[in-house]
């Protein structure tokens, strides 16, 4: 049988020299320029690659070349850890052990025989790029793709191992499958086993899956969390946070959160800062604190794209503790007591705005920045702060952007829209402007820029802090002037009280008696008098 690929074939009787007792032999005549075929290692790495582990033995030149077994055909219990570590480190081309083994085999929805490893580490954080897809699908041992992007979502990326599967025909193209609706249900079978086998661990394993896995692999959750919406509820799960409540790397699950939620909290709240010591002394803190608020604390950008894009857990809304929606309300005793003390305060010092007072000073401060201010009003979210802007764009997501621009050669700075600033009118200093924007509006102005300032900063939305040093530079000498100019007053006051003589008589009933008042200073005359002639003599 001979043919050149054409679609025609010939066929005649086998050349006298050519004998062979049983068997087929194939023999190829290849064209000049593909005489890389004829290479012995190009074969071997052909063979390796798409038939290592066909059930019959293969010889090159007599040398036996798949060796290695397809154990994930055979029963999972059967299957030793030894063979495990080698088996992984062949498909890996690793030298680690691996965290966790997924061996599966299912019947419906397709026959699936399923064998997953899960990396001690992976390379990505190392800088090295982005990194393949790590599993292969096979028909019947045979290769139908290497590192398949199909199979799993991209988030699994990090999973190594194999799938193989009956129910795909080995006519199926080699390097891309064309049956898209049996690899997409293959998909959804093997990402919720993936997702099955988390779960159990971060159950029954806690510390391995919090120290071990979740401290490697939780960047490729949030991924997941923003990309895989089939996905993204059980991944949520699987996703732990610091708290305000709990301490410096004391992690807690969205599960966990809910559990300790007071009955009439409705919704989940999260806080992004870049630490825990700014995410506690952060201005929108103080609404939470007082009302025994437990919030989410969230450090990088990814967090807080999981936030924006999971919205919802288990029926509860997740907002941003920047946001003017946060409810404060408290239990009737808590409120009953510290508003009572609050009220003491505010009454003993009297240092506070009206309602009249307020809702002037927040129409000067909105008009005096117009081209920043888009609404300005009262708050009781905030204790010992002057100012907040809420409603405001996700600092993270700003900074990212600008990042991006960067990137793409933007040179211009993102323009900053106009915020809404929430006062709180017992504070000092919001008294203070108060009172100077009639008295001294030039310095007024100042503090209420140097205000909106802060607020952009505790938020994160100020782009360049250098902005504000010609400002606090004049602040700065404005305290300095006044605090000199009150030294000199002072000492000007004590050299002139020093200089004044002060000699005065009062009576026991509380009357002057000039004749005593003048034998008084007739006496002390003749004392001065003595004195100097005693000066004299000596």
């Amino acid at each position: 049988w001979e043919s050149e690929g054409t679609g025609k074939y010939s066929i005649s009787a086998l050349s006298s020299n050519i004998r062979q007792d049983r068997g087929t032999s194939v023999v190829l005549h290849l064209k000049p320029e593909l005489d890389q075929y004829s290479n012995e290692s190009t074969i071997e790495t052909i063979l390796k690659k798409y038939s290592n582990f066909v059930g019959f033995p293969i010889y090159l030149n007599g040398k036996l070349v798949n060796t290695i077994d397809a154990i994930w055909l055979q029963e999972p219990k059967s299957v030793t850890e030894d063979k495990h570590s080698a088996f992984y480190k062949y498909i890996s081309n690793g030298y680690d052990e691996p965290l966790d083994t997924i061996h599966f085999r299912v019947d419906a929805p397709l026959d699936i025989k399923a064998l997953f490893y899960i990396p001690s580490f992976h390379s990505e954080k190392y800088g090295m790029g982005r990194m393949e897809p790590g599993v292969s699908l096979y028909s019947r041992k045979v290769l139908i793709e290497a590192k398949s992007p199909h199979i799993l979502p991209e988030w699994c990326r990090f999973i190594k191992g194999v799938v193989d599967s009956e129910d795909l025909p080995l006519s199926i193209s080699r390097e891309k499958p064309q049956d898209t609706a049996l690899v997409g249900k293959m998909r959804k079978a093997l990402t919720r086993k993936i997702l099955n086998t988390l779960s159990k661990m971060m159950k029954k394993d806690t510390t391995k899956y919090k120290e071990e896995f979740y401290k490697e692999y939780n960047f490729f959750l949030k991924e997941g969390v923003c990309q895989d919406h089939e996905s993204q509820e059980p991944l949520s799960k699987l996703l732990y946070f610091e708290t305000s409540k709990g301490m410096s790397g004391e992690l807690t699950s969205l599960d966990e959160y809910i559990s300790r939620c007071p009955p009439e909290q409705k919704d989940i709240y999260y806080l992004f800062a870049p630490s825990r010591e700014l995410a506690l002394q952060s201005p929108y803190m103080e609404g939470f604190s007082d009302s025994s608020r437990e919030v989410i604390f969230i450090y990088t950008a990814i967090d807080d794209f999981v936030m924006a894009n999971l919205k919802k857990f288990e029926g509860r809304n997740l907002i941003s503790a920047d946001k003017s929606e946060a409810d404060f309300s408290k239990s009737d005793d808590d409120k009953d007591g510290k508003d009572e003390d609050k009220d003491a305060d505010s009454s003993s010092t009297g240092n506070k705005l009206t309602s009249a007072e307020a809702k002037e000073f927040c129409k000067w401060f909105s008009n005096t920045l117009e081209s920043k201010v888009s609404s300005c009003k009262t708050t009781n979210r905030l204790t010992s702060s002057p100012a907040v802007v809420t409603d405001s764009e996700s600092g993270a997501m700003r900074r990212m952007m600008r990042i991006v621009e960067t990137q793409d050669g933007g040179m211009g700075a993102m323009p900053l829209p106009k915020q809404t600033v929430e006062i709180n009118p017992n504070h000092e200093i919001i008294v203070g402007i108060h009172r100077l924007k009639e008295a001294d509006p030039v310095l007024a102005q100042v503090l209420a820029e140097q205000v909106l300032d802060n607020c952009l900063v505790a938020a994160g939305l100020l782009d360049d802090g250098r902005s504000m040093l010609p400002r606090l530079n004049d602040l700065m000498l404005c305290v300095v002037k006044s605090s000199v100019d009150k030294n000199e007053g002072s000492q000007l006051e004590e050299k002139k009280s020093a200089e004044e003589p002060k000699a005065e008589l009062i009576m026991e009933d509380g009357e002057d008696n000039p004749n005593e008042s003048k034998d008084y200073e007739g006496i002390q005359d003749a004392e001065v008098t003595k004195e100097d002639d005693a000066k004299d003599k000596k």
